[in-house]
């Protein structure tokens, strides 16, 4: 085996030489909780602590799926918006037809996985860039999504549809169920990584495609996979999407895609492929999720928190560029 493809096969093995990488995501957040704790005195609250995790339990969920795409070095931008497909499906389904609550979540998250197989198979067999074909698709299911409800909010949504919005106490803590799921999630896709042939040849396609194919992994069945995986990400951040809201919002998740990919760059991961760390991603998006509920509760106007984010974003890519540069 090469040694470029032998480096991608450890996942994060190319982060050796750059522990910064690893501990910047972690770093970032401990100095926004100390920041915010000493500048208002509602900031540490466990009710403040379970809502910041409640607020980003979706973009959380969608930024599984693009961390997984990024990976690869390719990104997403169609995802927020195939998102709100999935939600649209399964609550028209549910709430108009009467299909029980179940079979209309699958058929939600079929689609959005549907899309991601549109997605792979022009990535990987015509050969387009990722960044096209999801831009295509970006505007295909923002369509369709018009379309189907007729732009209209989906309501009389069943209860057992609404499940995961609801919450069990911890003490004086009420912590949501959906936000044991997108944990327990990042938990599955950490171990699918690190410790799981197929998860480690995600790393190595993303690292250097030519020399994972040479030693014998099929590249365009992992790309394929990944594409369809992430589809199927959307489909729950979808079913997420409407515990949390209690309707189906056509107008929904279309500036998820890029708070999605904040989460994923700040969490570490390369825009180049091949390096980088699930539970990064998850400390990324807790990291907005902190910024803008902090600067909230300071009376900070939602621009300058738009502002601070944006700043943040090109300070990671610029970690990540100067890190490369260092390493070769």
């Amino acid at each position: 085996m090469s040694t470029a493809a032998t480096t991608a096969a450890r996942p994060g093995g190319t982060l050796a030489s750059v522990p910064w990488g690893q501990l910047g995501p972690f770093i970032a957040l401990a100095l926004a909780c100390v920041f915010f704790s000493i500048t208002t005195d509602r900031f540490l609250s466990g009710q403040n602590l379970s809502l910041i995790l409640q607020q980003v339990m979706v973009v959380g969920v969608i930024a599984i799926g693009q961390t997984l795409i990024i990976l690869t070095a390719g990104i997403d931008l169609s995802c927020g918006v195939v998102m709100a497909l999935g939600s649209i499906v399964m609550t028209k389904l549910a709430a108009d037809l009467g299909l029980p609550t179940p079979l209309a979540v699958l058929a939600g998250i079929g689609v959005t996985a549907a899309f991601g197989l549109f997605n792979g198979l022009l990535v990987t067999r015509i050969k387009l860039p990722p960044f096209i074909v999801t831009l295509g698709t970006f505007n295909i299911a923002f369509a369709i999504t018009q379309l189907y409800s007729e732009s209209q909010t989906v309501t009389d949504i069943p209860d057992a549809m609404l499940w995961l919005g609801n919450t069990f106490a911890i003490g004086d803590t009420r912590i949501g169920y959906g936000v044991v799921l997108m944990i327990a999630l990042y938990g599955g896709v950490w171990f699918w990584l690190r410790e799981t042939a197929a998860g480690r040849h995600v790393y190595a396609v993303g690292n250097n495609p030519e020399a994972t194919r040479l030693v014998g992994i099929p590249t365009e069945r992992v790309l394929l996979g990944v594409y369809v995986l992430a589809g199927v990400f959307y489909g729950i951040a979808s079913l997420l999407s409407v515990a949390r809201t209690g309707v189906g919002d056509p107008n929904a998740g279309q500036t998820e895609n890029l708070d999605a990919i904040t989460a994923v760059v700040l969490g570490g991961t390369s825009l180049f492929g091949g390096r980088g760390m699930i539970l990064g991603t998850l400390v990324g998006a807790i990291v907005v999720g902190v910024l803008r509920n902090g600067l909230t509760l300071m009376g900070v106007s939602s621009v300058y928190q738009v502002l601070v984010t944006g700043i943040l974003v090109i300070v990671a890519v610029t970690v990540d560029q100067l890190s490369r540069k260092a390493a070769r």
